[in-house]
């Protein structure tokens, strides 16, 4: 689990870097002000929590068969995905649904953190 985990953080994390000089030097003059500002949301939102990903992966290197932190792992990459999945798209194509798409990774962020937290509280002696 630490391994994939560490893995997965890695790649997330080079792409967050990827898409943030994407949308800094190819879609700087194609976007509007908003769209843009969407956009470097999700680049950040991404950033952070491939961070975070990566702690899991850290963590679980010392603790490789909890269920807590595995769950968080695993909502901490849903939540990249659809959050800011949604938002990347939502300001390239100008589809406004996808807003409504974007809570629900949202949620994901939320409850991997609650996860993390019930962890470490396990966890932490």
């Amino acid at each position: 689990m630490a391994k994939l985990f560490i893995t997965l953080a890695s790649l997330s994390g080079m792409l967050a870097v990827a898409f943030g000089a994407f949308g800094a030097h190819a879609l700087k003059s194609r976007l509007d002000d908003y769209a843009m500002g969407v956009f470097q949301t999700a680049v950040q939102y991404h950033f952070y929590h491939s961070l975070a990903l990566l702690a899991v992966g850290v963590i679980a290197l010392s603790q490789p068969h909890t269920t807590l932190l595995r769950s968080s792992g695993w909502l901490f990459l849903v939540g990249i995905v659809v959050f800011s999945g949604s938002l990347y798209l939502l300001s390239i194509s100008g589809a406004r649904w996808l807003g409504a798409v974007t809570p629900l990774g949202g949620l994901a962020f939320i409850a991997a953190w609650g996860c993390l937290a019930a962890a470490s509280w396990k966890l932490v002696v």
